[in-house]
C-alpha cells in the first residue's frame, strides 16, 4: 500500500466497504486532499452502498482535509484517526459525528 497512488487507493474503497455497517446513514463525504498527489474526492453511502468519484464534493455532510498520505494511512489502519485529528494532521468540518462513525465502515489490508 505504501507505493500506491492516491487513485488507486480510492478505487480500492468500495471493496473494503462493510455495508452491514452502515445502516442509516446517507451521506456525501468530501476529501481534500494535500501534498504530491493533491485532489479532490467524493464519496457517497447510500442504502448501504459506496461510491467514490474524483471530484469535489457538492453539498457534504462532511468534509476531511489532509495529505494524502494520512488519508491513506488512517483507512489502512497505520494511524488512528482520532490521534491524527487531536495532531493536526486532518481537518474535520460539517458532521464529526460522522467523522466518527466513518473510519469503522472499512477495512483496508
Amino acid at each position: 500500500m505504501d507505493n500506491m497512488t492516491i487513485d488507486e487507493f480510492m478505487q480500492k474503497i468500495p471493496s473494503a466497504f462493510h455495508p452491514e455497517r452502515a445502516a442509516g446513514i446517507d451521506a456525501v463525504i468530501g476529501f481534500h486532499l494535500t501534498g504530491d498527489q493533491a485532489s479532490d474526492w467524493a464519496m457517497t453511502i447510500r442504502n448501504q452502498a459506496v461510491t467514490v468519484d474524483k471530484s469535489a464534493a457538492v453539498n457534504p455532510r462532511l468534509t476531511l482535509t489532509a495529505a494524502t498520505r494520512d488519508i491513506m494511512d488512517i483507512f489502512s489502519g497505520k494511524l488512528d484517526g482520532m490521534r491524527a485529528f487531536m495532531q493536526g494532521k486532518i481537518r474535520v468540518s460539517g458532521d464529526t459525528g460522522l467523522a466518527m462513525k466513518l473510519m469503522n465502515l472499512f477495512k483496508m489490508s
